[in-house]
């Protein structure tokens, strides 16, 4: 699961042009909206694509959303059962 972890906060990263950031930078359980990693409406866009890119899921309802991008353990968790690449 850490290698997953990881592999998220790399993906993230790269997707949203966070610069000069590490993934040791990126608190596992922090929020990742607002004062967590502080992302915003647009950064969701990108990350759904990033799951559907990478990992052949699509997120069906917002409110499942909200559960998926709780944090990066969430989005990890919910990438492991729910992957189709």
């Amino acid at each position: 699961m850490n290698e997953l972890i990881n592999e998220i906060k790399l993906q993230i990263i790269d997707a949203l042009n966070l610069e000069g950031m590490t993934p040791e930078e990126i608190e596992t359980d922090a929020p990742l909206f607002g004062e967590g990693l502080g992302l915003d409406s647009i950064d969701v866009l990108e990350l759904i694509v990033l799951l559907e890119k990478n990992y052949g899921i699509k997120l069906t309802s917002p409110q499942e959303g909200k559960k998926v991008f709780a944090s990066v353990r969430t989005l990890a968790e919910y990438v492991k059962e729910n992957r189709t690449k």
